[in-house]
């Protein structure tokens, strides 16, 4: 875990630059992709999914290492050929995963916080999930331990893998010309982050595209369908936490409505979007459509109130690096509870950003905690070592976070209502 903390302390700024980037693009040639709301409630989604992955948060059912002990029928050096070989095995167990996350019920749960915001930029890419507890991916992996590719080369390509993935969540680049029967590109992702009934369930590859070509489900983004982005039973929150488990709370509702037992086994397994005939009748679901005409999400959000959440998810993003430079020192223990204090802290804000009136409560609750924490220990996590006025930074930010939310919650909402 501490190698992964190390790899995502020069990735996660890596990323916030080509953010930039793209953001500086889009406002120069006068085609902005970005809306504040849901760019904060993406970079915060995946403040949440990096938490849970550096700390190990997961049950994994069975490890690539233990596969490649007991099926592995040679043994083959880390060759160039080795590493190539492993790449297109990652690749291909991705697009195996992937097409199980589009196709079965349980599976979607983890993968619809992908899908969920209603832009598409590269702020979306870091829309990943805190719901996939059990982890299961080595499976996909088979081949490649039963080939003997060393399990040192999957470490290091799986993030690799992953980060390759980032760069074709954009509107800004058309298509690639030969490129596009090579690689995944930006117009083929256009179309797998797409809600039109042509463009559904399609283009489910990573890195290579020729696996939707082989197995039929690839589809090219046609100049007379402009894609329209989100999920068709729209979230309707800026809440990470809330995204991540909204169709397991649905499916599990379901599966306790439904009279038939033989029903409340097979939800979890039949293809996404199926439910028990008695309970559609009863309690219907509303979806999208005209995917051209719905409502996007919007909360009232005036510029001082976007300078808020902006800053918050700074604050959190500079306290999660702050994590993962003094990781070893901070310790296991340590780091859990770090960990559910960003976790915790996410969650308030992004809450406050649905305008929920419970926020308030919650950022008290939060900021008194860090406060105590602080009085006991003397200190915030070790960050005195750097800066001797280290936790009293931390007491003032706290202070002012309060005192924030509770301008915003009482004076501004009230402002706001009085104009309406």
């Amino acid at each position: 875990m501490e190698t992964y903390a190390n790899a995502l302390l020069y990735a996660i700024p890596f990323f916030i630059i080509l953010l930039i980037i793209e953001i500086s693009y889009g406002h120069f040639v006068k085609n902005q992709t970005y809306k504040v709301m849901d760019t904060v409630s993406s970079i915060s989604s995946g403040l949440t999914n990096i938490v849970k992955d550096s700390l190990g948060l997961a049950f994994v059912v069975i490890s690539y290492p233990f596969l490649y002990d007991y099926l592995a029928i040679t043994e083959i050096t880390a060759t160039w050929l080795v590493w190539l070989l492993a790449f297109i095995t990652i690749d291909f167990a991705g697009y195996w995963n992937h097409r199980l996350s589009h196709k079965i019920n349980i599976f979607w749960n983890q993968h619809v916080i992908h899908h969920s915001s209603e832009e598409f930029n590269l702020s979306c890419a870091l829309r990943q999930p805190i719901s996939n507890l059990i982890g299961y991916f080595s499976i996909l992996l088979i081949p490649a331990a039963i080939l003997g590719v060393p399990y040192k080369v999957i470490a290091i390509l799986a993030p690799v893998h992953l980060f390759a993935q980032f760069w074709y969540h954009t509107k800004h680049i058309g298509k690639m010309g030969w490129l596009e029967y090579v690689i995944v590109t930006p117009s083929q992702h256009r179309v797998h982050h797409a809600i039109n009934p042509e463009y559904i369930d399609k283009n489910l590859g990573q890195i290579l595209s020729i696996w939707d070509r082989l197995f039929g489900t690839f589809q090219e983004e046609l100049d007379e369908v402009p894609p329209q982005f989100g999920i068709l039973k729209p979230a309707k929150t800026w809440n990470p936490v809330f995204i991540n488990f909204q169709h397991f709370l649905q499916l599990s509702k379901d599966a306790w409505r439904t009279k038939s037992y033989f029903d409340k086994l097979r939800i979890w397994f039949m293809p996404t979007g199926w439910r028990p005939k008695d309970v559609i009748d009863k309690h219907p679901v509303k979806i999208i459509e005209d995917v051209y005409n719905f409502e996007r999400y919007e909360t009232n959000a005036s510029s001082s109130f976007k300078i808020y959440v902006v800053a918050q998810m700074l604050i959190h993003l500079l306290l999660l690096l702050f994590m993962f430079y003094n990781y070893s020192a901070i310790g296991f223990q340590g780091l859990l509870g770090y960990g559910a204090f960003i976790f915790f802290g996410i969650f308030c804000y992004t809450l406050l950003m649905d305008r929920d009136k419970n926020a308030k409560y919650l950022e008290l609750f939060k900021s008194l905690l860090g406060l105590i924490f602080i009085m006991f220990t003397k200190d915030w996590f070790g960050l005195n070592q750097y800066f001797y006025f280290g936790s009293y930074v931390m007491v003032m930010y706290f202070m002012l976070s309060v005192t924030a939310v509770l301008y915003f919650t009482r004076v501004e909402v009230v402002g706001v209502l009085n104009k309406q």
